[in-house]
C-alpha cells in the first residue's frame, strides 16, 4: 500500500463532517553504497530497488547494472556493492520528494548526447499520456506524480511516488534490470519538466519526455544542447513542442523560432 486512510475534518458547503480520507505516504530510504551511507531518499515505499538502480545510473555511480555486485533493499536501508568497491562520485545528500530538493550539479559541457532513430505520431504521445493519468493511486489521492514507460502503442511501466525525480530514477531503473532499450522508448509524467528531469533523460539515452504541464528555460536549453525531445501542454489533441521536433511526425518540417532575448 503507497496510502493510508487518515482522519481529517471535511468542509461541505456550510457543513463541516469527521471522515477518512487517502494520503500517500512518504518515508526515509537510507542508500549506503560500498559501506558508505550515500544518500538518504524521501520516496514512496515502493519498487525501491529499481529506485536505488535508476538513481545510480542516474548519478553516474555506475555505468550498467552489471558494475552492481550486490544490492539488498530491507525497509528503509539499501545496501550497494559495486565492482569498484572505492567508487562513489557524489557526498552524502537528502533527495527530498519536493520539487526544491536536491538536484544534481549540473556541467552542461559534460552532458551526454542522445543517440536514437525514434520517431513518434502525435497519437502515442497523447494516448500514452492519458494512461499516465489514469493512475489510479493518482485520482485517489491526487498526492503522486506518475512517470510511464512508453514504446510505440505498449505502455511498458506506469510508476507513481511522491517526486516526480523519483518516479523517473524508478523507470529507469525498471528498464535497466529488464534489459529494455531505452533509446526507442519515450516517458510522460504528470509534473513540470525541470533541468533535472531533462538531465536524466539524456544520461539514460531516453530521446524524448512529455507532459501535461510545462517546462523550463533550463530544461529546454539542455534538451536542445543533447539533441532531448521536449514536449509540455499535452492536451486533447494540443501539444507545444519545445525541442527536437524532428521526432514527432508531421512536425519536423517546422522551424522553431529563435528565442526571445
Amino acid at each position: 500500500m503507497m496510502y493510508k486512510e487518515i482522519p481529517c475534518i471535511k468542509k461541505s458547503g456550510d457543513e463541516f463532517t469527521a471522515a477518512l480520507h487517502p494520503v500517500v505516504e512518504e518515508v526515509p530510504v537510507a542508500l549506503f553504497v560500498n559501506g558508505r551511507h550515500a544518500a538518504t531518499v524521501m520516496t514512496s515505499p515502493t519498487m525501491l530497488k529499481e529506485l536505488i538502480v535508476g538513481f545510480l545510473l542516474t548519478e553516474g555511480v555506475i555505468k550498467s547494472l552489471d558494475e552492481i555486485e550486490a544490492l539488498s533493499v530491507d525497509n528503509d536501508r539499501a545496501e550497494v556493492l559495486t565492482k569498484n568497491p572505492y567508487k562513489i562520485l557524489f557526498s552524502k545528500k537528502t533527495v527530498l520528494s519536493g520539487c526544491g530538493g536536491s538536484s544534481s550539479f549540473l556541467d552542461m559541457k559534460k552532458l551526454p548526447k542522445i543517440h536514437s532513430d525514434l520517431t513518434v505520431v502525435p497519437e502515442q504521445i497523447s494516448t500514452g499520456l492519458k494512461a499516465v493519468l489514469n493512475s489510479p493511486l493518482h485520482m485517489l489521492t491526487g498526492g503522486v506524480h506518475v512517470v510511464g514507460l512508453i514504446q510505440g502503442d505498449q505502455h511498458l511501466a506506469i510508476v507513481e511516488d511522491i517526486g516526480r525525480h523519483n518516479a523517473l530514477d524508478r523507470v529507469i531503473g525498471y528498464a535497466a534490470l529488464n534489459r529494455i532499450d531505452l533509446s526507442q522508448t519515450f516517458v510522460v509524467c504528470t509534473g513540470r519538466i525541470s533541468s533535472e528531469m531533462a538531465r536524466k533523460c539524456l544520461i539514460a539515452n531516453i530521446p524524448m519526455i512529455v507532459s501535461r504541464g510545462a517546462t523550463t528555460t533550463l530544461a529546454v536549453e539542455i534538451a536542445r544542447a543533447g539533441g532531448l525531445t521536449v514536449i509540455g501542454f499535452v492536451r486533447s489533441d494540443k501539444m507545444n513542442i519545445y525541442s527536437g521536433e524532428e521526432r514527432v511526425s508531421g512536425a519536423g518540417s517546422l522551424d522553431i523560432p529563435a528565442p526571445v532575448e
